[in-house]
C-alpha cells in the first residue's frame, strides 16, 4: 500500500515539477577496456567519475578485451546518481602515477540517454571500451516526459484554435457592424429625402392658399 503511494506521489511530482528526477540511480552492467594507458603499471587502475563528483574505483577491471558483467549490487554500485533531468560530464579514466589520470573517454551523460524498454544505454569508443549502464527511472521519466510533452502540445494546438475562433468572431463582428452603419446610413439618407420632399409639398401647399387669399391665383382668374 505505501508503495503505490509512493509511486502515484512521485508521478505527481514528475508532472508538476518535470525538472525533478526523484533520484534516479545509473548501474554499471557491463564493461569491456580494449586498451590500457599507464605503461608502469602491471594492472590498470580504472574508475568512473563526473565533473564534480568523487571518483568510483572498478576494482574488478584488471585486464583489457574482457568483459566483466555486474549484477547492480556489488560495493562500487551505484555508479551515480541523476537528482534532476540535466545531463553530467561523466568519463571512464585511469589513474596515472607520473602525470595526470588518462581519459577512456568524456561525455554529457544524459537521464535521456535511456531510451529502450528495460532502461539500458550502450556508450562504446573506438579501440577504448565498452560499457553498458542500466537506469530504469530514467526510462519511466522519459515516459512521463514524452506524455507531458504531447500534452503541451495538444494544449498549444487548443490554444491556436481558440485564437483562431476568436479572430474569426472579431473580424465577422466587424463586418456586421459596418454592414448595419451602411443599412442605417441609406435608411437615414430615405428618411431625409422624404422629409425634404414632404417640406417641399407643403411649402407649394401654403403658398397656394396665400395666393388664394389675395385673389392673385389661379382661381381668382375665373371669377
Amino acid at each position: 500500500m505505501a508503495s503505490r503511494w509512493n509511486s502515484r506521489v512521485s508521478i505527481i511530482l514528475l508532472f508538476c515539477f518535470p525538472e525533478v528526477l526523484l533520484s534516479a540511480v545509473v548501474t554499471l552492467h557491463s564493461l569491456e577496456i580494449y586498451t590500457t594507458h599507464e605503461l608502469l603499471a602491471s594492472t590498470p587502475t580504472v574508475y568512473f567519475r563526473c565533473s564534480g563528483e568523487n571518483k568510483t574505483y572498478l576494482p574488478d577491471v584488471t585486464k583489457k578485451n574482457t568483459l566483466y558483467t555486474f549484477r547492480g549490487e556489488e560495493s562500487f554500485q551505484p555508479l551515480m546518481k541523476f537528482e534532476s533531468t540535466k545531463c553530467k560530464r561523466c568519463g571512464f579514466y585511469e589513474e596515472d602515477r607520473i602525470t595526470s589520470d588518462d581519459v577512456f573517454d568524456e561525455w554529457e551523460f544524459c537521464p535521456s540517454d535511456f531510451k529502450s524498454d528495460d532502461g539500458r544505454y550502450i556508450r562504446t569508443k573506438d579501440k577504448e571500451f565498452n560499457a553498458t549502464f542500466l537506469c530504469p527511472e530514467c526510462v519511466k521519466k522519459g515516459t512521463l516526459e514524452s506524455s507531458d510533452t504531447a500534452l503541451h502540445e495538444k494544449g498549444n494546438g487548443m490554444h491556436w484554435s481558440v485564437k483562431l475562433i476568436i479572430a474569426i468572431s472579431v473580424v465577422a463582428s466587424t463586418v456586421l457592424l459596418i454592414i448595419g452603419l451602411i443599412v442605417a446610413y441609406k435608411y437615414w439618407l430615405k428618411r431625409k429625402r422624404q422629409h425634404e420632399q414632404a417640406r417641399f409639398l407643403k411649402l407649394f401647399e401654403d403658398t397656394d392658399e396665400i395666393e388664394d387669399e389675395l385673389g392673385i391665383g389661379p382661381l381668382s382668374d375665373s371669377i
